[in-house]
């Protein structure tokens, strides 16, 4: 019995505010890359740490968000909580080796592709992986070219979003390259999504919800995830206003300067 799929239930709530999640995550994310190029090799990796970590639970709390609005009308669903949470371990492991590939490599076009594949790897990894959590009497079916095409979507705009994050400068930069990363997420999710086929095994008057947790359970750890990440922004934000604008450190040259100009300036007026 084909299942009659809607992933639109809540109409454009859910994907407007999923889309936000993966922003918010992205652009704390991409920001801590950027900053860790500025940062001593000490102060490096735990940069590239926070940013793997806010990317991660940016793309799984976009994923979550998604799904309270996808429903199946002749069946109820149910969630298997460790298969949920283990694609927030993979999406953060996954996009952790992308991003410390390029934070450590730099700018190379062999470390954006490498890192942007990976990257974009770990997001689908998390989706399918999300997918298989889902618990309900029926059997599913993806469309192989739909699935392929999501794959390639996250991972050319997580490669985009990449290169954006250590080449170019400024907020507005940032604000693009976060924007990038969430139509990566994004994109890749509901593309995901088209390629899906439900086929019920019960009639619809004896379907019955299968062990696991509805999403409406699960609501206090969807939302520990985006409040976790504005409390981090907030700090780096507070403490590192450079971390926003990606502009490096003053160097101790650049620092000294004045003062050696304004010795010279002297000096000169004395010999006048």
């Amino acid at each position: 019995m084909q299942g009659t799929v809607d992933g639109f239930t809540y109409g454009l709530v859910t994907p407007v505010a999923a889309f936000l999640m993966a922003a918010l995550g992205a652009a704390l994310g991409l920001r801590c890359t950027t900053r860790s190029l500025h940062a001593s090799r000490s102060w490096r990796a735990g940069w590239l740490a926070l940013g793997s970590l806010s990317i991660g639970s940016g793309v799984w709390t976009m994923h979550f968000v998604a799904m309270t609005g996808f429903t199946v009308q002749e069946a109820p669903i149910s969630y298997d909580k460790p298969l949920t949470f283990a694609g927030l371990a993979v999406a953060v492991v996954m996009v952790g080796i992308g991003i410390f590939i390029v934070g450590y490599r730099g700018a190379t076009r062999m470390a954006l592709i490498t890192g942007g594949t990976i990257t974009g790897l770990g997001i689908a990894s998390m989706h399918y992986l999300g997918m298989a959590g889902m618990r309900m009497d029926a059997r599913f079916a993806y469309d192989t070219p739909l699935v392929v095409l999501s794959v390639l979507i996250a991972g050319c705009a997580a490669t985009g979003a990449l290169w954006a994050a250590v080449t170019l400068r400024g907020a507005l930069s940032g604000l693009g390259a976060s924007v990038l990363m969430a139509v990566a997420v994004t994109g890749m999710h509901y593309t995901g999504m088209a390629a899906l086929d439900v086929h019920l095994h019960l009639p619809s008057d004896l379907a019955d919800v299968l062990p696991g947790d509805r999403p409406a359970e699960m609501i206090g750890p969807m939302l520990a995830g985006p409040a976790f990440f504005l409390l981090l922004a907030a700090v780096v934000l507070l403490f590192d206003p450079r971390a926003v604008t990606g502009d490096p450190a003053p160097g101790p040259q650049a620092r000294r300067r004045p003062r050696s100009t304004a010795r010279e300036r002297v000096g000169g007026a004395r010999y006048r």
